[in-house]
């Protein structure tokens, strides 16, 4: 018997276990088959609003926001590589950090017309595995149309400001209800799971979810 499983994916394109984890859920959804039915819905959440344009070094960001040395950085970035190996996410050299707003507004517009996952595994992907910067807003077009979007009403969208305060309300939210950090996935609004957590245990969470549903 197939069950419904609806996942809220809170997340930000600036976060590299973001991508790790969605990459490893979807992977685990994978293995379960056709024993679920799992609608995917992708929410906004901002680890650096107050980063200006251009962005910051990554060796500088992790210092000034986490206190770690160069040595401690680079041995984060070994484990977020081999990791996102094992769950076919391929990063490479990500340098700098950047404000990340206009791609989830672009991302909110993308859900209007069914391509938000497909948008934001590009957009991960373009940060993340090609190293440019998702608040370049020919970038944050240029992925859009990667995934079937119209291009030109992507830049409207970004030139507008459209669908900002829906953004700000959404990070907000979550905030209220005690999430600061991402990934956190809900599933059916009721169980949360934190972190790029491997396949094997989005796969075993789902499983109890089901079972209890």
């Amino acid at each position: 018997m197939t069950q419904s499983l609806k996942i809220d994916f809170v997340s930000d394109i600036a976060c590299p276990w973001c991508a790790i984890g969605l990459s490893s859920l979807q992977l685990a959804l994978q293995r379960l088959g056709d024993s679920v039915d799992a609608q995917i819905v992708i929410h906004p959440f901002e680890l650096n609003p107050q980063m200006g344009p251009g962005g910051e070094a990554v060796v500088d960001y992790v210092r000034r926001k986490y206190g770690r040395t160069p040595e401690q950085l680079a041995e984060t970035q070994s484990m977020i590589h081999e990791r996102g190996a094992e769950v076919g996410f391929d990063f490479g050299p990500r340098t700098r950090v950047y404000n990340t707003f206009d791609a989830h507004r672009l991302l909110h517009w993308a859900g209007l017309a069914d391509k938000q996952l497909s948008l934001k595994l590009a957009l991960l992907r373009a940060y993340h595995s090609e190293g440019k910067d998702p608040s370049d807003r020919s970038v944050l077009v240029e992925a859009a149309q990667s995934v079937g979007l119209d291009g030109e009403e992507a830049r409207k969208v970004l030139d507008s400001g459209a669908y900002g305060d829906e953004v700000r309300a959404q990070v907000q939210e979550f905030q209220a209800m005690g999430i600061n950090s991402v990934p956190s996935i809900i599933f059916n609004e009721r169980f949360l799971v934190t972190g790029g957590q491997p396949v094997e245990a989005f796969e075993d969470a789902i499983r109890q979810i089901l079972a209890q549903a």
